[in-house]
């Protein structure tokens, strides 16, 4: 079974020229194996390819008996070909009846073979088949003859998944690309239940060519990509683009190192050096570092192998010339989002239309992507690790906004039933929708007044079909975060005079430009910060840049003019910051007067409640402002010092404690002594049973995604507030974690709807 340097290419163009002809697709494979069994002198050939129910099938083979093709079945860790599937690893045996793995299927006739090399044939970082070849002669076959195959496995790996064995025959015409179904869980971002396809959005690199023509000419198109790869990824650490990496330097730091690793990119030479062409090579040893990746119990190592894992896909990309992100593709119908991580503007680069669903591998509750994906009412999970590796574009998918679970290529019944739980959730929202008319009215009288959270266009229409009383919270980043650059004077005029049109009467509170942390504006430099979520963002920023926030405060002005306004400032740390910020306010008054223009009227200015030094200075700030908001993300975040955006610290502190309840306690009480209106505009506002732990210390108005209205206003018509006060007032002199199971208790017993 000798081989050469030529051996692996003349059989990599061969298995082309089959795959061209018109013949039928068993008829394709049959010649395939003879082929690949000619080419290594090997007596025989078999493929076997991964079905539903983890069932490896023999699809074709040379010299076992033929009539085992389709009948001869494994189970994955059944046997040599099932051990092989399962463990992602190649065997290579002089004689494969004494390895305690080896199982005899008499309808093969394979008794007389002792040599046995096998190999997963794998795509995307999973085992879609196993290929093997045999001889009579015990033997250890060479490196160079496991090299040769696994080359061939690769190709026949891109001949499965682009499915070409749909037409073998009608009992096996499922697709085989990443056959197997999954179940994981993650934590619920934003809830809802859809049903569609997956869309990566960072695409796979599909590989046209994978056979080098001109070995000397793919190394070089390698050495180039692999140089402006490392120039990339230095730029980002410590050129123009630092201020980018922020919180991420750690992590660009280890891709810089594999970047610059000597081994890695010798193991790509010597890939192209068996026929492969540049990008096919990255894709060997791409498939080699996922298949270590399986088998590697450490959690530190796997995300090494992860990292290794990116920077593969940023040579694909750059070797192919792909694009970035699969929003500027056009979108299949039903399509959610599968992805590692994003920011808010990328999601809101997709065609809202065709949005079903968002998947994060990381990515907690109150990251500013949750944020933006409760905005547009789409289901979001985070937390669901391993699952781009489970996943291609086009896979059937199921999330479950609400248990945080997911489903990938369920089965026929589960899709059912799923359905059946659209359908529910549809006539649920249906018996929401009847409320919205009615009034937010506590069940022993007095009025909770619910706003929703926006920052879209096309925010504005849930406002009224959800019948809640104002736009609470209208974050204006996000129109800086999806232009190209600094929108103008004018550009931000229209959009804000837009948004009061649309309001059609209804109260909005514009909060000034928040950026900074998470929320990078491209084309404005920031310095790098250790801590940029503590560091300089939102007034701190506005404050050493006043013409920005003087461009804004102008065309907030100009967009109100002669109708009601109000604006807040966020990021408030001090009396002396609010100060500041009036200061600039009635400079762009003088300047809008002056030249003839009449103001918004009446013009309130507020302040959001979300650094706990304020908590202490209340008394001096509460007189000098119109109104107050509680940004309860934020305060809570501080007031535990947990960063919201840490996956190993979500959940590990309850907004519902008696710490987090009494600082907002402590607000609502210094509110009413000095008559000013105070409501809270965080995502915890959203949920009943926190919004019935808010309404219990004295709050009467909440903001919250455009979804929740329905639930909250039925959970407040269902509520005794008095009666819950009592209950909640000596939990919160308590050293309890949380009272979230006490006020569980209190709903149930008192008939709260939740």
């Amino acid at each position: 079974m000798a081989t050469s340097a030529l051996g692996p290419r003349v059989l990599l163009r061969r298995l082309r020229e089959v795959m061209a002809e018109p013949v039928t697709a068993q008829k394709r494979l049959d010649k395939i194996v003879q082929i690949i069994a000619a080419n290594m002198v090997a007596e025989v050939c078999s493929i076997y390819v991964m079905r539903p129910g983890e069932v490896l099938e023999l699809y074709a083979t040379e010299g076992l008996k033929r009539e085992a093709v389709h009948h001869s079945k494994l189970k994955s860790g059944e046997g040599l070909v099932g051990t092989i599937a399962r463990q992602a690893i190649g065997l290579n045996l002089p004689d494969a009846q004494q390895h305690p793995s080896f199982k005899y299927l008499p309808e093969t006739g394979e008794e007389i073979y002792n040599a046995f090399l096998g190999v997963p044939i794998m795509r995307g970082g999973t085992v879609i088949g196993v290929l093997v070849v045999q001889n009579r002669t015990r033997r250890h076959y060479t490196e160079e003859e496991e090299e040769a195959l696994q080359t061939t496995a690769m190709v026949l790996a891109e001949v499965i998944a682009a499915g070409e064995l749909r037409e073998v025959a009608s009992e096996v015409a499922a697709d085989v690309a990443h056959v197997r179904s999954h179940h994981l869980r993650g934590d619920s971002l934003a809830e809802g239940v859809a049903l569609g396809h997956a869309v990566l959005h960072e695409p796979r690199v599909i590989i046209q060519n994978m056979i080098a023509e001109d070995v000397p000419k793919e190394k070089r198109r390698l050495e180039d990509a692999v140089a402006q790869l490392r120039a990339h990824v230095d730029e980002l650490l410590d050129g123009s683009d630092a201020q980018r990496a922020t919180e991420y330097s750690d992590v660009l730091e280890t891709v810089r190192m594999f970047a610059h690793d000597k081994g890695w990119v010798s193991r790509l030479r010597e890939a192209i050096d068996t026929g492969l062409t540049a990008e096919a090579a990255v894709e060997r040893v791409q498939n080699d570092n996922r298949a270590r990746m399986m088998r590697t119990p450490d959690p530190y190592l796997r995300d090494r192998m992860h990292d290794l894992d990116d920077l593969s896909n940023r040579l694909l990309r750059i070797l192919t010339g792909a694009i970035a992100t699969a929003s500027r593709t056009d979108l299949p119908d039903n399509a959610i989002i599968v992805s590692r991580n994003m920011g808010p503007a990328e999601l809101l680069d997709y065609d809202r239309t065709k949005l079903r669903g968002v998947i994060l591998e990381e990515g907690g509750r109150t990251s500013h992507v949750a944020i933006v994906a409760r905005a547009l009412g789409i289901p979001a999970i985070g937390q669901a690790a391993g699952l781009i590796d489970l996943v291609d574009t086009g896979s059937p998918i199921i999330i479950d906004g609400g248990t945080g679970e997911v489903f990938v290529r369920p089965s026929t019944d589960l899709q059912r039933a799923y359905a059946e739980k659209v359908r529910f959730y549809a006539r649920k929202q249906a018996q929401y929708a009847a409320l919205r008319d009615q009034p937010s009215v506590l069940k022993t009288g007095g009025r909770i007044e619910l706003n929703i959270n926006a920052g879209l266009i096309v925010d504005l229409p849930h406002l009224h079909d959800s019948g809640a009383d104002g736009v609470g919270l209208y974050r204006t980043e996000l129109q800086f975060m999806m232009a190209t650059r600094f929108p103008r004077l004018g550009s931000q005029v229209r959009h804000y005079a837009q948004i009061i049109d649309q309001a059609k009467g209804k109260p909005v509170t514009f909060r000034t430009l928040d950026i900074g942390a998470d929320k990078v504006l491209p084309y404005l430099r920031q310095p790098k910060e250790e801590n940029p979520a503590l560091g300089w963002r939102s007034i701190r920023m506005a404050l050493d840049r006043p013409a920005l926030l003087r461009l804004q405060l102008r065309a907030l002005m100009l967009a109100g003019e002669g109708k009601p306004m109000k604006i807040m400032f966020p990021m408030i740390a001090d009396v002396e910051e609010y100060k500041r910020a009036l200061e600039v306010v009635e400079i762009e008054k003088a300047h809008l007067l002056k030249r003839g223009h009449v103001l918004p009227s009446p013009l309130k200015l507020g302040v959001m409640i979300e650094i706990p030094s304020l908590l202490w200075q209340l008394d001096h700030l509460l007189p000098i402002v119109d109104f107050a908001s509680i940004g309860s993300n934020d305060l809570v975040q501080f007031l535990f010092a947990s960063d919201r955006g840490n996956p190993k610290l979500a959940g590990r502190y309850d907004p519902l404690s008696p710490a987090a309840l009494g600082a907002m306690r402590l607000i609502v009480e210094k509110a009413e002594k000095h008559k000013k209106p105070v409501t809270l505009c965080g995502e915890l506002g959203g949920r009943p049973l926190e919004a019935m732990g808010l309404i219990g210390v004295g709050l009467t108005s909440i903001s919250m995604v455009p979804s929740a209205i329905g639930p909250v206003k039925a959970m407040v018509r269902s509520l005794d507030r008095e009666k819950l006060w009592k209950f909640m007032e000596p939990l919160l002199n308590s050293p309890l974690h949380t009272i979230r199971p006490d006020l569980m208790e209190f709903a149930q017993r008192n008939g709260v709807v939740l």
